[in-house]
């Protein structure tokens, strides 16, 4: 996903569901002691495109890959 335009399913302060953004940076999260069979997460750094560009870490459950259709 890295490189991807995406969109934002999740509406947090600053960022509006439906933000796009560029994805830049992929980072794996922590897994809690004793919970070692659990996949760590997969964490995206998003730079949104608004008029104050922001980078913002998101879950891969809160973005989906954006497509331009004409």
């Amino acid at each position: 996903m890295l490189g991807k335009l995406v969109r934002i399913n999740r509406a947090s302060i600053g960022a509006p569901k439906g933000t796009l953004g560029l994805v830049t940076g992929v980072d794996k999260g922590a897994v809690w002691e004793g919970e070692e069979d659990l996949p760590a997460p997969i964490i995206y750094t998003v730079y949104l495109c608004q008029p104050k560009h922001r980078k913002r870490k998101y879950l891969a459950r809160d973005l989906e890959e954006f497509t331009c259709e004409n």
